[in-house]
């Protein structure tokens, strides 16, 4: 199974530590993962006009089964990649810290909405999903 990590995006990588985190808990899960920031984008040693990133996106959602929202933060980028996923009929399952605030649009479009307080929380969350 392919799963399509959709996070907000920071050029100073301040959320990479969180991002590896939840990939490295979905790996081990056996899924396959794909993270722009982290797969094309290097962590930033990489740079795309906005259209190109846009289409490498596109594809990598096109060629997955799952995308799984990180919502602790939001962010145009991240909705638009829901949005996406949506419309092509892929699953979409939104994941969030407690303090945050699903939308009802993005809830509405999810499979499933979790909250969590630790990002260790997820492992037993993913197992029972990804089944």
């Amino acid at each position: 199974m392919n799963v399509f990590l959709s996070i907000k995006y920071h050029a100073d990588h301040s959320n990479r530590g969180r991002t590896e985190e939840i990939l490295k808990i979905l790996e081990s899960c056996g899924v396959k993962t794909c993270c722009i920031v982290r797969d094309f984008e290097k962590w930033g040693s990489v740079q795309f006009d906005s259209r190109e990133l846009m289409q490498i996106t596109m594809r990598e959602i096109r060629n997955t089964h799952l995308v799984v929202v990180e919502l602790s933060e939001k962010g145009v980028g991240v909705g638009i990649e829901a949005g996406y996923a949506t419309a092509r009929g892929i699953q979409v399952i939104t994941i969030a810290s407690r303090d945050c605030e699903v939308s009802a649009t993005l809830a509405g479009i999810s499979e499933d909405v979790f909250y969590y307080t630790q990002t260790a929380e997820l492992n037993a969350y993913f197992q029972r999903i990804l089944r």
